[in-house]
């Protein structure tokens, strides 16, 4: 990100991520720090800010908390920060009011490879299956499909068609689209949501996509008993799964949408529908059977009485 000659932020790097950036810049720091001129903006300023996102305090222009935490909080001061150095490279009394120690995470925290065991999962996907909704509908779904939060959380019924999710290049981190031939398990959990009139299918009770996500990710850690997880820990553990559930790794890699480099990539042009297919039904198939494990049909054997 820079600052062009109006003053106005603008970005270097993709327009995918951009539009990121300046949406959260409008949504979490204009509204508080907009209006003050940049000199006069105190560490503290910046440190009530950031405790504000980190705990999920700060309110929108419609009076409803924003989703934060401490990533969201870091993702700020990045933003924050990258004006503040533009500013500086500039002036020559600015004196900058941020130090080190203000990150509200560590790099070796963000550097995950956590994913779930399958006791693990049985315990979540038991949990969430007490409760109707659209957020047990959807913690399930991420398990079944790999698909990133924000991919599922905006997901419409116009992008689903004769069993396939058409991930629109628009919400794809690769700007292609992705076609996702759905299992028969995770269209008939989606379809349990269907509401007349409702284009979102994770709808809250507005009909507008689910947007609060901290919350009861928490509340159903603490009813399941699995702590510790967020919400890429899903996807992780599903290409882990699909492992486990024998698909070859070129389609579990394309089942999660990644982009398979190198001269394969290149030369091999197969849309791979029917092995995604093949894969999907096989992920489900394997989340079943650690959901509800057979039961072992044993008898014992009973000891002879002595004479």
């Amino acid at each position: 990100m820079k600052i062009g000659h109006d003053g106005k932020p603008t970005f270097n790097g993709d327009l995918r991520t951009a539009a990121r950036h300046l949406a959260e810049l409008n949504r979490l720091v204009l509204p508080t720090l907009g209006n003050k001129p940049i000199t006069e903006i105190k560490r503290t300023d910046v440190v009530n800010l950031l405790d504000r996102i980190q705990t999920g305090e700060l309110k929108g222009p419609d009076g409803v908390c924003i989703e934060g935490g401490p990533v969201a909080a870091d993702r700020t001061l990045s933003l924050i920060r990258t004006i503040m150095f533009w500013h500086a490279a500039r002036t020559d009394d600015f004196k900058m009011p941020l130090v080190r120690g203000m990150m509200r995470t560590k790099s070796q925290d963000r550097a995950r490879d956590r994913i779930l065991s399958d006791a693990e999962i049985r315990s979540m996907w038991n949990e969430a299956s007490k409760s109707e909704g659209s957020f047990p509908a959807f913690i399930k779904f991420l398990l079944l499909t790999g698909a990133r939060r924000s991919e599922a959380s905006n997901m419409t019924w116009g992008e689903v068609n004769d069993g396939i999710w058409l991930l629109p290049p628009s919400r794809n981190k690769t700007k292609k689209p992705l076609a996702r031939p759905l299992s028969r398990t995770a269209l008939a959990l989606i379809e349990s949501l269907r509401r007349e009139g409702c284009e979102a299918v994770f709808s809250m009770p507005n009909g507008k996509p689910i947007t609060v996500f901290a919350k009861p990710l928490a509340q159903l850690q603490k009813a399941c008993g699995v702590t510790n997880f967020h919400y890429h820990d899903l996807r992780r553990t599903c290409r882990s799964l699909l492992s486990k559930a024998g698909v070859s790794s070129d389609v579990g890699e394309r089942c999660l949408g990644h982009v398979v480099s190198g001269v394969k990539g290149i030369y091999d042009r197969h849309h791979y529908q029917p092995e995604m297919k093949r894969a999907y039904e096989a992920l489900a198939a394997q989340i079943e059977l650690i959901v509800s494990p057979p039961k072992r049909n044993v008898t014992p054997l009973r000891k002879k009485k002595r004479a």
